[in-house]
């Protein structure tokens, strides 16, 4: 999971087993030298009580990381760091070795935490590392320890910060690439099939409305044919681009294979059919096709005035696709539940009123589409001349 500001932790699984590392291989090292510390009894027992803590802690982090708040992941290196300066003060140690303790502190939060938790943890290790040393060296041979800690602990924030961000940058490239259609840049099926999940979730917690508008280039075998696959590639560059303006930030534009697109918005029906005369529009303006402008057949579904669930959604907006498509392309279909059609256009006793939007007709049968699934699909052809 990526970080955003200091509030959401970068990568659960990775932090919750640095955690589980240090304190599993940390308890046993503290009970043992804790044991051969020329220390009282008391300080002995209060030891072992933290070590018995660390240990708890570690099995925690290893085997249910999921049930522990997000403020722990943050409170980790800081309580770390801590109790590093605690034990080395309370063991008088102020050896290399147990100064070496606190890069688990700094190299957790380079790797897992933001900006600021990391200048914090920082903070924290310099001023606890200052006081053990000045405490069981003096003056003079700790201040020349901290220098050597400070420095040493600051380079390696630089370095680790600066692979981490390379890294960063590397998989953001990836992940783009690995969710882009590679011609026109749109989101692809797999992109899209994660994206409509996440819809169909958002629309069912916070009754929204999506609107899934299917999108086919009129004879794109002809363009190929006529013009060669170099401008049937252009015509499907030139219908990513309109999309692309059309849609926005308000939603999904993807390419699911030749020349089959999707829109996907939070829109009712009336946006959603602005956003598909707006698209024949842009892409009717074009004038880099040495054959004109392609006709668009769309189809138009929404939840969760069509139908109840995103599968069905996906179902009535290929099926009122293949109705634009088999009533004469170049058309925006509009699936609706059975009957709504012709009584919002019409009336209960008026005949079917002629004029830009045809009366409901029956769904087509047969062909690759599941056309039961949404009971009627009406028409309309818009304007698409320049």
């Amino acid at each position: 999971m990526l970080l955003r500001g200091d509030r959401r932790l970068r990568d659960l699984h990775g932090a919750s087993r640095a955690v589980a590392y240090l304190t599993l291989a940390g308890a046993p090292y503290v009970a043992v030298t804790s044991g051969l510390s020329d220390i009282g009894l008391a300080a002995k027992s209060g030891i072992g009580l933290i070590a018995l803590l660390m240990a708890a802690t570690g099995l925690l982090c290893w085997r249910r990381p999921e049930i522990l708040p997000n403020f722990f992941w943050y409170a980790a290196p800081a309580i770390a760091a801590a109790l590093i300066s605690a034990l080395n003060l309370g063991t008088r140690d102020a050896s290399t070795g147990s100064q070496l303790f606190y890069l688990w502190p700094v190299l957790y939060a380079a790797n897992f935490l933001g900006r600021r938790a990391i200048y914090a943890i920082l903070a924290l290790v310099y001023a606890g590392d200052a006081v053990v040393v000045f405490a069981v060296l003096g003056a003079g041979k700790g201040l020349s320890d901290w220098i050597a800690m400070f420095l040493a602990m600051t380079m390696t924030v630089i370095v680790v910060s600066g692979l981490r961000a390379r890294a960063d940058r590397l998989r953001a490239v990836l992940e783009a690439q690995a969710n882009a259609d590679a011609l026109t840049g749109l989101a692809n099926r797999r992109s899209y099939t994660e994206s409509l999940e996440a819809a169909g979730a958002w629309a069912g917690l916070n009754r929204g409305g999506l609107a899934l508008i299917s999108v086919d280039l009129d004879h794109f075998k002809a363009i190929n044919d006529t013009y060669g696959h170099s401008e049937g590639d252009r015509a499907l560059q030139v219908v990513a681009d309109a999309m692309r303006t059309v849609t926005g930030d308000s939603g999904i534009a993807a390419r699911l294979g030749g020349d089959e697109f999707v829109l996907l918005l939070r829109a009712d029906r009336p946006t959603a059919v602005r956003a598909a005369e707006s698209l024949i529009a842009a892409v009717s303006a074009t004038t880099v096709l040495p054959g004109g402008p392609p006709s668009l057949s769309i189809g138009i579904a929404t939840l969760p005035d069509d139908v109840g669930t995103i599968d069905d959604l996906v179902a009535a907006s290929d099926a009122a696709l293949y109705d634009a498509k088999s009533s004469g392309r170049g058309r925006i279909a509009l699936a609706t539940p059975s009957g709504r059609a012709r009584a919002a256009e019409t009336g209960p006793d008026e005949e079917p009123r002629v004029g830009r939007h045809a009366a409901p007709a029956e769904p087509p049968r047969g062909g690759r589409h599941n056309v039961d699934r949404v009971p009627q699909v009406r028409q309309f052809v818009p304007d698409q001349r320049p």
